[in-house]
């Protein structure tokens, strides 16, 4: 008997590795034709000269010092962007963890529909809020653009939903019983939460703080729109080095120094993730929160819909505010001059991005649907190096320079078999690079959550991986994988570093569109970027709204 069991362990085990290499197999090819390919050729071409590769560059472009007070800013604006995140969020992760109040599902919709916006959106939001001639202009003489204040305040519009789903997600699970054991005892209110609930937030915080700090540390479309001249990050000197300058040594550079610093804070991010996944017991999140009792928590409940309404809910409302207002008077002048290619910027007229931006976001979708399904899938089959390391390869489209893979497009992707400059399918692969990610972020805990002994008994009596997956796990994560594509859905519709290279004038996306109207002095081009991008908005916050109603778990997780 013992015998028997030893012979069919590694058996088993030579089948469960047979099927993990199997599932990874495609996405490892896509990621590595269409990720690590691009980027190569692009730090190829800029530090290969004649066949010799001039690592000496390297010393060279770090000592400039308009490069050194790149890299300044570029660091201190994420590590302020981050601190500020934290400190507006966290109260609102707790009001959301532990708070039941009516309209608190639209509100987390509400919340998140930021975080999928299109940086271009976003800065242009905060333009129309803050910038010259803006809303608080008007109203008050205030004007911060071009100024550090707006960027900050524009990431902390951005990632305010990753603090609040994050911890907010892991705060809804902490039994709060430990935390009313601590005061029995005699300790304070705030001395209980800083010895009993913060030891066990703190690598949900920490998780939430390396993301805010990976999405500020390459901002591109808001400090391109906001800080003018004065201010860039590295991904923004990475395009003007790419496309107005055409120094590929110096965006090389600049790119090597991007990817060391994201694959650290990937990995210290991998670390925090694991702590949060095996150091606690957690409760269902339905026994944790409860309405709002006594004037403190009613302040605080009143305090965080403040806050949400001012920082999230008004630059959009004066985005739409400022699209409406054309010179003969408030309307829809703007929205009907979109249909009309007479601007010079395209060749079609800037409607028609609308329907360019859903037809490349439904095909990125499907592709990112699938390529992360099979990610999902393989994470799930046991743990070790090799899984990590895959999972952080997963990971890397969010930090590394967009603008560099775009052009890196260009540049790999020119001669047979992979001679795709002129196909439509460029854009959508572009795109489901960065939807990849919350495909394998969002179906992962779901087929974890699948107990494996199904799994083992269906092949037990015969079923093939393929009906495994179709008769086990799919029927368990089928709305799992609705979020999922609504999420890969609405990041492709909005995904701008990289398209802004390969979108063909005849064929541009809303973001893109939005950018160049921008781009162009007068009122018609600036009245058009805001209808533009109060249609994106929409388009996002609809997309935000369906997913919350479907969402089978209240974690609030992504």
């Amino acid at each position: 008997m013992d015998l028997a069991r030893t012979e069919v362990a590694p058996r088993k085990s030579r089948k469960e590795s047979a099927t993990r290499i199997g599932l990874m197999a495609l996405p490892v090819a896509f990621f590595a034709v269409f990720f690590a390919y691009p980027v190569a050729a692009i730090v190829a071409r800029g530090l290969k000269i004649d066949g010799v590769w001039r690592f000496g560059r390297i010393g060279e472009v770090l000592a400039q010092s308009d490069i050194r007070h790149v890299l300044w800013f570029t660091t201190w604006q994420a590590l302020a962007s981050t601190a500020l995140t934290l400190l507006i969020a966290l109260p609102g992760a707790y009001v959301f963890a532990r708070f039941d109040f009516r309209g608190k599902q639209v509100l987390r919709a509400v919340v998140t529909v930021p975080f999928v916006l299109p940086t271009v959106v976003v800065g242009t939001a905060f333009l129309a809020l803050v910038g010259r001639g803006g809303f608080l202009d008007q109203l008050w003489g205030v004007r911060l653009d071009t100024t550090v204040w707006a960027i900050l305040l524009a990431h902390v519009f951005f990632n305010y939903a990753v603090v609040v789903r994050t911890v907010g997600g892991l705060w809804s699970q902490l039994d709060p019983r430990q935390e009313e054991a601590a005061r029995m005892l005699g300790a304070s209110r705030f001395a209980a939460w800083r010895r009993v609930t913060l030891p066990a937030l703190s690598p949900a915080v920490a998780a939430a703080a390396l993301m805010v700090f990976l999405f500020t540390f390459t901002s591109f479309g808001v400090v391109q729109i906001l800080g003018g001249p004065t201010f860039a990050t590295l991904e923004v000197e990475i395009y003007r080095q790419t496309s107005e300058i055409f120094d590929l040594a110096t965006a090389a550079v600049l790119t090597i120094v991007q990817f060391v610093a994201v694959g650290a804070i990937l990995a210290v991010h991998a670390w925090t993730v694991r702590r949060r996944e095996t150091a606690l017991r957690l409760v269902a999140p339905e026994a944790t929160a409860r309405r709002p009792r006594g004037a403190g928590q009613w302040a605080l409940l009143g305090g965080v819909l403040a806050s949400i309404l001012v920082l999230l809910v008004l630059p959009l409302g004066v985005l739409v505010q400022r699209s409406l207002d054309a010179p003969g008077g408030y309307g829809f002048a703007y929205y009907k001059a979109l249909t009309s290619a007479g601007s010079g910027i395209f060749l079609v007229a800037p409607i028609a991005a609308i329907g360019n931006s859903l037809e490349y976001a439904l095909a990125a979708t499907a592709i990112a649907v699938l390529i992360g399904g099979l990610a999902a899938a393989a994470l799930t089959r046991r743990t070790g190096r090799l899984v990590r390391g895959f999972d952080a390869l997963l990971m890397l489209p969010l930090g590394v320079s967009a603008v560099t893979v775009g052009f890196g497009f260009l540049i790999a992707l020119d001669e047979p078999p992979l001679d795709l400059r002129s196909s439509w399918i460029l854009v959508p692969l572009a795109q489901a690079l960065v939807g990849v990610p919350f495909v394998v972020r969002t179906m992962l805990p779901v087929l974890r959550a699948v107990d494996g002994r199904l799994r083992e008994a269906a092949a037990v009596l015969g079923a093939s991986p393929w009906r495994v997956w179709r008769e086990v796990d799919l029927p368990m994560v089928r709305r799992a994988l609705l979020i999922a594509a609504g999420f890969a859905f609405a990041v492709s519709l909005g995904e701008f570093g990289a398209t802004v290279f390969i979108a063909r004038p005849d064929n541009p996306t809303l973001p893109v569109a939005v950018a160049r109207l921008l781009g162009r002095a007068g009122d018609l081009n600036y009245g058009q970027a805001m209808a533009l991008s109060t249609i994106l908005m929409v388009v996002c916050a609809v997309a935000l709204l369906l997913l919350e109603r479907i969402r089978t778990d209240r974690t609030g997780e992504f």
